[in-house]
């Protein structure tokens, strides 16, 4: 489960880049790409680079810096790399991505984004085919998916196993001698592509083209496989037209994705800044300061003090060297962890009405810990506003989130999340200010199933929830 429970945040699973130049150190640049994709994936991080014939692979667990700490050095064209957050139970060196795989039909390096949410049903079935497994995750199911395919080419088996699959995935590939990238029939997760000065790159967000001076060209379109070698750059649509249904997830500008990256070409940072105003407009607080929980509302609360006239203040202090926390035994843990992460200034915040903003509320229960620091450091007031809609569904797109019942809006009301967090007041942005926000792209084409429970894909029953061995 990618959910931290000191921050009481969702995560997204992982980020893919991939480059094919023959003129630079490919190894450095895919290490560069990942550097600036580590918000995507802090647990664990790998490279796979080839020169057609052999693949050098490097991977390991923790930061790219801890990781990676010498790069493949296979004279190479090619190469893909991932960073990642592990699911529960799956925090194991075996299911490091890039997957490295030979067959009868050459080599392949496997990146992976997404979660697939048939891949529990496909893996017995391959099983009882006889095939083996040596992880855990459902991105062994696609490279199982494209060996055993009967067509005629690299390309044309990975396009047959795609359209296998189902759920979310954003793939990188690297072939014998091709870079191949592919989205999923709806988008659920980002993928770009990007020039550098004589060859290509793809990537989960526009932002790690800007670290290797990569040109941005373009979004991959949903269902969509560009194949990039030494002629340049094709493309075809390998789904089926009437599975075509863009559906983005609308958490990529909410949360997930770096400020500075575009994403089917709408600014994050700008939509960010909208939502700030969209929520002033839906409750226009009379309030002293308007702060963020740092990081993921302060561009929220800068929008909402520009809109407002309220200024915009620093109470709570990040301890940006902590790390991530993820086993919490009891509440006491809990709260000496938020307290080690999270400093609030009294000459800040005492006596002061605070506008408090973050993108979202999970289970509350380090929203609660938060509101009650600031008001043992003398705030008058709190006022809490959420960036995005109640979250009361599950995730099953590329965030395996907790079962329903431990989302606190599947099962309470706004006015019981406001008392158990302590706050004076709770606002959650309204679906219709979150459109509004996101004004770039039609509201069609963003998937909003972890606010209304509409999945437009098939997904696991809460049942086999219980027994799913992974979601990369």
């Amino acid at each position: 489960m990618n959910y931290d429970p000191i921050f009481d945040k969702w995560h997204e699973e992982c980020g893919v880049f991939g480059v094919f130049d023959r003129t630079v150190d490919v190894a450095r640049y895919v290490y560069w790409g990942l550097f600036a994709l580590q918000h995507r994936g802090q647990e664990s991080a790998g490279i796979a680079i080839t020169d057609g014939n052999e693949v050098a692979l490097k991977k390991g667990m923790g930061l790219l810096t801890e990781a990676i700490k010498e790069l493949p050095t296979l004279k190479s064209h090619m190469g893909t790399g991932h960073v990642r957050y592990s699911t529960t139970g799956s925090n194991n060196p075996r299911n490091i991505q890039p997957l490295v795989i030979h067959y009868q039909g050459g080599q392949i390096a496997v990146a992976h984004n997404g979660n697939l949410t048939n891949a529990l049903g496909i893996r017995r079935q391959l099983e009882a085919d006889g095939s083996i497994f040596q992880t855990t995750m459902d991105s062994e199911v696609i490279v199982n998916l494209i060996a055993r395919s009967k067509a005629d080419t690299q390309e044309d088996r990975i396009a047959d196993a795609a359209r296998q699959i189902e759920g979310a995935f954003s793939l990188v590939i690297t072939t014998n001698d091709s870079l191949v990238g592919l989205r999923d029939p709806q988008g659920f997760r980002p993928l770009c592509l990007g020039k550098t000065e004589h060859g290509y790159v793809l990537s989960s967000e526009s932002c790690a083209f800007d670290a290797i001076k990569a040109e941005f060209i373009r979004d991959i379109d949903p269902g969509e496989m560009v194949i990039i070698d030494d002629c340049g750059v094709r493309s075809k649509i390998y789904a089926e037209p009437q599975k075509i249904d863009k559906k983005l997830c609308v958490f990529e500008y909410i949360y997930f994705a770096r400020s500075d990256s575009k994403i089917d070409g709408q600014s994050v940072y700008e939509t960010r800044l909208n939502m700030g105003r969209e929520l002033y407009n839906e409750t226009k607080y009379d309030a002293d300061i308007v702060m963020s929980i740092p990081d993921s509302g302060t561009t929220a609360a800068l929008g909402y003090a520009r809109a407002s006239g309220i200024p915009f203040a620093e109470g709570l202090i990040k301890n940006r060297y902590s790390g991530r926390t993820f086993i919490k035994p009891n509440q006491e843990e809990r709260e000496l962890a938020v307290r080690m992460k999270l400093n609030a200034m009294p000459e800040v915040v005492g006596g002061k009405r605070i506008v408090l903003i973050d993108d979202s509320i999970v289970r509350g229960t380090t929203s609660g810990l938060i509101v009650k620091m600031l008001k043992e450091a003398g705030a008058k007031e709190i006022y809490m506003c959420v960036s995005s809609p109640a979250i009361e569904y599950s995730c099953h797109y590329g965030i395996d989130t907790s079962v329903r019942k431990e989302l606190i809006a599947a099962t309470h009301t706004i006015e019981e999340i406001r008392d158990y967090i302590k706050a004076d007041k709770l606002h959650y942005l309204s679906r219709e200010g979150l459109c509004r926000a996101v004004s770039g792209v039609p509201e069609a084409d963003l998937c909003f199933a972890c606010f209304n429970g509409d999945y437009r894909v098939d997904v696991p029953t809460e049942q086999e929830e219980g027994v799913k061995y992974v979601l990369e």
